[in-house]
């Protein structure tokens, strides 16, 4: 077994205008004064990285991961969330995700695509230059507006759709394989691949590819009742990255999973700080250990309630308490009588 890696924050929350969230060196030194040790980088930030230089220039990437390690901190993954949605947007949310792309390509569905693809390729490269050996994304969709169909799907337009999606990130995951680093879907409602089973069509898509992994985040799991757990014991042998994120789900009478149309601190399906919500991280945390889970536990704070300041303070605590430093031998090793065959054999009663 492998102790966790962490406590790891992913910037991209935290970013802003104002120091010490306006650039990178300030931005991982107040995150190693709240006793983070790694840091998750948002790809698309240009206070953080240039992406494309990233890929192009060992010597630039050397210099982003000084600038990380000179805060004591390591770089735990880069996060390509918002480049992956635009690999693969249906017409109905173009004018939203045109927000993603940068100005040269909006209203250019074509251009917006080849561009999204590209960034993920210069993700794989850069990832590459760091000594990272694994990357966040998001899959995109082409059919989340049919996810609770009415009028009702015809016939093989899932099959279509996952084709799709497929054929556009076979030549991205193909990248990453060149480059030793696994490309880790976050599975996450509004994605094609939200849920087990759809990452289950998916892979069986591109041919179970070694590159397709997954990022586990609980706390989509309890806004979806799925089972969480249950969840590892199905995928562990896929998932590289962890989110440290909690969520709470109170239904009532007059509203579920939907959410009504309702803001954030109106739903009955919120993200909450960690500690604040509903996740069991205990049995998590002793789960991902006994698979041998070799990666970092990142903590992306997503709170309706709490500022995130105070969720990032508590956050770093939070995980330290909850990995477990794993044990290198047995409980009754003391009590070890030693053996060989001979001695089993004797035990069984079946010496000749």
């Amino acid at each position: 077994m492998t102790t966790i890696k962490g406590p790891g924050i992913f910037l991209a929350q935290f970013m802003g205008d104002q120091a010490p969230f306006n650039s990178l060196d300030s931005i991982c030194k107040w995150a190693a004064s709240l006793g983070f040790t790694g840091v998750q980088i948002p790809s698309w930030d240009a206070r953080c990285i240039d992406l494309q230089k990233a890929a192009e220039s060992k010597t630039y990437a050397d210099e982003i991961k000084g600038i990380v390690q000179s805060a004591g901190l390591e770089i735990t993954e880069l996060s390509t969330h918002l480049q992956g949605q635009l690999v693969a947007v249906h017409p109905a949310y173009d004018v939203l995700f045109d927000g993603f792309a940068p100005a040269s390509v909006r209203g250019n569905v074509k251009a917006r695509t080849a561009w999204a693809v590209e960034q993920l390729k210069y993700a794989a490269k850069a990832s590459a230059n760091l000594g990272l050996n694994a990357h966040a994304t998001f899959s995109g969709a082409l059919l989340w507006h049919t996810v609770y169909p009415w009028p009702q799907r015809p016939a093989g337009l899932v099959e279509t759709g996952f084709t799709e999606l497929a054929n556009r990130w076979n030549p991205i995951l193909d990248v990453f394989d060149e480059q030793g680093v696994d490309l880790c879907y976050e599975i996450h409602p509004g994605e094609d691949l939200h849920d087990g089973i759809s990452y289950e069509m998916f892979l069986e898509k591109v041919n179970h590819h070694p590159r397709a992994c997954l990022l586990f985040d609980p706390s989509h799991f309890v806004l979806q009742c799925l089972d969480y757990l249950s969840y590892i014991d199905h995928y562990h042998e896929r998932i590289r990255m962890f989110h440290v994120k909690d969520a709470e789900f109170n239904p009532s009478g007059k509203q579920g999973v939907y959410g009504g149309y309702q803001n954030w601190i109106d739903r009955a399906g919120r993200f909450r700080s960690l500690g604040d919500g509903q996740v069991d991280f205990s049995s998590i945390f002793s789960k991902l250990a006994a698979y041998d889970y070799k990666g970092w536990a990142v903590m992306e704070w997503e709170c309706a309630i709490k500022h995130p300041e105070t969720g990032a303070a508590e956050g770093a605590p939070f995980i330290k308490k909850h990995i477990i430093r794993v044990t290198d031998k047995a409980f009754d090793d003391f009590a070890g009588t030693g053996s060989d065959e001979n001695f089993n054999r004797r035990i069984l009663g079946i010496n000749e």
